[in-house]
């Protein structure tokens, strides 16, 4: 025990444990002696709640469809190494293969002793070096990227069968392309899904006839995802939720292909995922404030480390998001009395966006099923109970660091809190009254309400109580004039490095970097998106969609695209700089404090964007649209 203590202490991330906690790991550990070619973890594995060490030879991971002993790894484990850990903290799957290539002797370690040490800066860092560092997955250093999306990695079209083809016919597609996994389009527009481990588990095994239809045994509806999706947040997504495949869809919902998990572990970071997995933990309020309390420092080692800054903003999303569900099912658990199927929280704004920063706030919504009965137990009425909810959640999230939306964007408040079927009612009120009513000075705007809830994105519930985009995506041929106003109101917001305010203020050493370039291109982003019918989208992916619809030419995508790529590696450089000299973050540059360049690539950039903005409203005049 004492000689495998000694062992331990020599290697991360044991080197900061104290000697009682080596001491207790030592008498827990169980030596294990492999010969060359042996299996210690494989791809069904999913009772794995310990992690391994090796103490002499070599263990390689490999992709489980590549299972040859001469086969190239992913990875390499020598003597120190620690594998199995991805596997304990998410508990799912191992969806790899570990094997030895020489006789080697390993500990076995239990988890109970272990995710405590990986909690612990130590633990931490050594988790997000151990992938950073991963050895070549074919002929050279893996590619890790982070600003790859997943649409980059596919490698080929899907195998697409009718949801009546049997199994047997399935599987030899299947065979014949090489593929491990088939996509079923369904009539509702959903996807189904079966995969080879659906073959062995719920075919085989369980005794079903091969003439089966394939719906019978697929997953629906499948979780899918975007192709601009960034590799390393779908990375987290799926190991999260214990998926090994996930559809990849065009912005207009046509499948592209089938990203694998392991295809996504050579391109992306997993540094957050670790917290994000110390967030679903927390056993309560004060934990995950805690947990989310280490936000900030992961922006930090982020953008320090390398990371572009559009993968900064998707990572931070991605958290922020689990931050917000894990506040919900401590709030939910406290009061029952809802049930999650029957309800939807929506996430509004730059994180809806994945475009977060660390200056973001948290606008919410809550829609719910018509079906609820009122009063929903007790004495409380449905909305009352929906929007107590709310405010505890927002409470919690408030005490996170991650502060409610000054303007008052809520689930709490009952301009942001409605059922399923009085937010169709509204959005198709707000087409026909984007100003709001003059008989009501004080209701909605059309516009802004619109602009809030297309960006929505449901991150808790229901998804199908999500009714806004629904209304939006038939703007174009149903609501011309709408259109065309939403368009007005995306030119009326001109960029430029000093407004009239600046100027009377006598601000001119400032540039408010949000509200003078970025918001300029997210709206007129948005607008594009739904000239095509896309709704919900980060903003590069509604400009790639709206590329060539009459008035938005491919140059200006192009350059709406880089411009916006620049200021927001500006806005997340200054915010950094921010976080680190412990100042709140914000976006109003100090020009002084720029270099030469970045105020040149400001300068440029602002001057593209009007130019842009110039162009499409002198087209958009031709059709009757005047800024």
């Amino acid at each position: 025990m004492d000689d495998t203590a000694e062992f331990l202490r020599r290697f991360p991330p044991f080197q900061s444990a104290t000697p009682g906690e080596l001491a207790e790991l030592a008498s827990n550990a169980v030596r294990f002696e492999f010969s060359t070619g042996a299996t210690i973890l494989d791809v069904d594995m999913r009772d794995v709640d310990s992690v391994w060490v090796v103490c002499s030879g070599r263990v390689v991971i490999l992709h489980p469809e590549d299972s040859a002993l001469t086969a190239v790894p992913i990875d390499a484990i020598d003597v120190g190494g620690v594998f199995g850990f991805s596997a304990m903290l998410s508990g799912a799957a191992f969806g790899f293969v570990a094997r030895t290539t020489e006789p080697s002797s390993l500990i076995q370690l239990p988890g109970a002793l272990m995710r405590p040490l990986f909690s612990n800066p130590a633990g931490l860092k050594f988790l997000a070096d151990a992938v950073s560092t991963a050895n070549a997955q074919v002929g050279g250093p893996t590619d890790r990227s982070t600003k790859r999306t997943v649409g980059e990695l596919l490698s080929g079209p899907p195998v697409l069968v009718d949801p009546e083809m049997g199994v047997r016919d399935a599987v030899q597609r299947m065979t014949d392309s090489g593929s491990s996994c088939v996509v079923i389009p369904l009539p509702d527009g959903s996807h189904g899904i079966f995969t080879d481990r659906d073959l062995r588990i719920r075919v085989v095994a369980a005794g079903i006839s091969v003439d089966t239809p394939i719906r019978v045994v697929m997953t629906a509806p499948a979780e899918t995802v975007t192709a601009d999706r960034l590799a390393a947040t779908v990375l987290v997504d799926m190991l999260d939720r214990g998926m090994r495949h996930m559809p990849v869809l065009s912005t207009r919902g046509e499948v592209l292909g089938v990203v694998e998990d392991s295809e996504l572990h050579a391109a992306s970071t997993r540094r957050s995922f670790v917290l994000r997995r110390s967030v679903a933990l927390a056993s309560d309020s004060d934990e995950l404030a805690l947990a989310a309390r280490r936000i900030p420092g992961l922006a930090v080692d982020l953008f320090r480390g390398g990371t572009e800054a559009t993968a900064v903003s998707a990572i931070l999303s991605v958290v922020i998001d689990s931050v917000v569900r894990r506040a919900l099912e401590l709030e939910w658990s406290a009061n029952p009395s809802v049930p999650r199927t029957e309800m939807a929280w929506l996430t509004l704004g730059s994180v809806a966006r994945r475009e977060a920063m660390p200056s973001s706030d948290v606008d919410s919504a809550l829609s719910w099923s018509d079906l609820l009965p009122d009063p929903l137990g007790g004495e409380r009425t449905r909305d009352t109970a929906l929007m107590d909810l709310a405010s505890g959640v927002h409470r919690i999230l408030t005490a996170c660091g991650l502060p409610a939306d000054s303007n008052g964007a809520l689930a709490s408040s009952p301009r942001f809190a409605r059922s399923a079927s009085q937010w169709r009612t509204a959005a198709q009120h707000w087409l026909s009254n984007p100003f709001g009513d003059r008989a009501n000075p004080a209701g909605d705007s059309g516009l802004i309400m619109s602009s809030l809830l297309v960006d929505g994105r449901v991150v808790w519930g229901n998804r199908e109580l999500h009714t806004v985009p629904q209304v939006y995506r038939t703007l174009a041929e149903d609501h011309p004039e709408a259109l065309r106003l939403q368009l007005r109101d995306a030119l009326a917001g001109r960029a430029r490095l000093r407004s009239l305010r600046d100027v009377l203020a006598r601000r001119g050493g400032t540039f408010d970097l949000k509200s003078h370039a970025i918001t300029p291109i997210v709206n007129l982003a948005r607008w594009g998106g739904l000239s095509v019918g896309l709704a919900s989208a980060s903003t590069p992916a509604r400009l790639a969609a709206a590329s060539g619809n009459g008035l938005l030419a491919d140059r200006d995508v192009k350059i709406l695209t880089e411009v916006f790529d620049l200021l927001q590696r500006l806005r997340l450089g200054h915010q950094i700089d921010q976080v680190e000299a412990g100042v709140p973050p914000g976006d109003v540059l100090v020009m002084a404090e720029l270099s030469a360049i970045e105020r040149s690539l400001l300068g440029d950039g602002v001057r593209e964007i009007a130019a842009v903005q110039r162009r499409v409203g002198y087209l958009a005049s031709n059709v009757g649209v005047r800024p």
